[in-house]
């Protein structure tokens, strides 16, 4: 069975489920939900609504349970979510550098 790694939000704690995580999870660490948009795999912050998948209600406490249907668990730890988000701004920095 496959190990399901997920990054807390609000924390940074690396948590591992074997199944995906449930509407009543929570951080060991600093007690946050787990179930909520900001650990959805379909969550930006920089669209209307907060999320990418069209067809899903309104959710106004992205930091707070909820039981959205469309909800993915973002997976990987922190640190492979971050250094993924820095490769990708540095690309964008090389294809967009003056010379």
């Amino acid at each position: 069975m496959a190990v399901i790694e997920v990054g807390c939000f609000s924390c940074g704690t690396n948590l591992q489920y074997s199944n995906p995580p449930g509407f009543r999870e929570s951080c060991p660490h600093c007690h946050a939900d787990v179930h909520v948009c900001k650990n959805c795999l379909f969550y930006d912050a920089k669209i209307y609504n907060e999320c990418r998948e069209p067809a899903a209600e309104v959710v106004r406490e992205k930091e707070r349970s909820n039981f959205c249907e469309f909800f993915q668990v973002r997976t990987g730890s922190v640190e492979a979510q971050n250094k993924k988000a820095a490769d990708l701004k540095a690309a964008a920095e090389a294809l967009f550098k003056k010379k």
